[in-house]
């Protein structure tokens, strides 16, 4: 069965989006963009709420024609928009590159989703994955924690009555000081 994943680079001190929504901060090099690129090609769909979507269809269906483009970047840019995404939003009312617009979130629905096959579902988007943890849907975290402290910002995880023990399941040290923490429910 598909997993559920959830992916998010943070700041050291909790933060996905700086004070003014600003994600410049982010350190993302050639080898940490060829990771996003191996695991990414293997997945089976992208999950974004609207603001994420409208972030990535903002900048990746034309990304591989900048000339200054690097390799992975040209590469990414044919995964996103080779692959099947599902943008969930309520005022959304078209989309392009391979997407579906989804106006609410249906556990039941998401569940057979996963019982499909294909790769892993990935989910984007900070609000979207509250969502899902509201339901208990996710079933893996990738945070990649940034080598830098923002002190003001958005919080990855807002305050929840859900809670949830996961096991460590890997953790890698990428050569720019980003650490991928990756989390698995138990079951998962």
């Amino acid at each position: 069965m598909r997993k559920i994943v959830f992916m998010m680079s943070v700041s050291l001190d909790g933060f996905f989006e700086g004070p003014d929504r600003e994600l410049d901060w982010q350190l993302v090099d050639v080898e940490l963009h060829q990771h996003f690129n191996e695991w990414l090609a293997t997945a089976g769909a992208f999950l974004d709420g609207r603001v994420t979507y409208e972030l990535m269809a903002g900048h990746w269906p034309t990304a591989d024609q900048d000339p200054g483009a690097s390799a992975p970047v040209i590469e990414f840019a044919r995964i996103w928009r080779d692959m099947p995404k599902m943008v969930f939003s309520r005022t959304l009312e078209q989309a392009g590159w391979n997407t579906t617009i989804v106006r609410e979130l249906v556990p039941e629905e998401i569940q057979k989703l996963k019982e499909q096959p294909g790769g892993d579902l990935v989910v984007g988007g900070a609000d979207l994955a509250a969502a899902f943890r509201a339901h208990d849907l996710i079933d893996e975290y990738r945070i990649y924690v940034q080598p830098v402290l923002l002190g003001r910002g958005r919080l990855l995880f807002q305050p929840s009555d859900v809670s949830a023990r996961l096991r460590l399941a890997e953790t890698r040290a990428f050569g720019n000081g980003v650490a991928l923490l990756r989390y698995e429910r138990p079951h998962a």
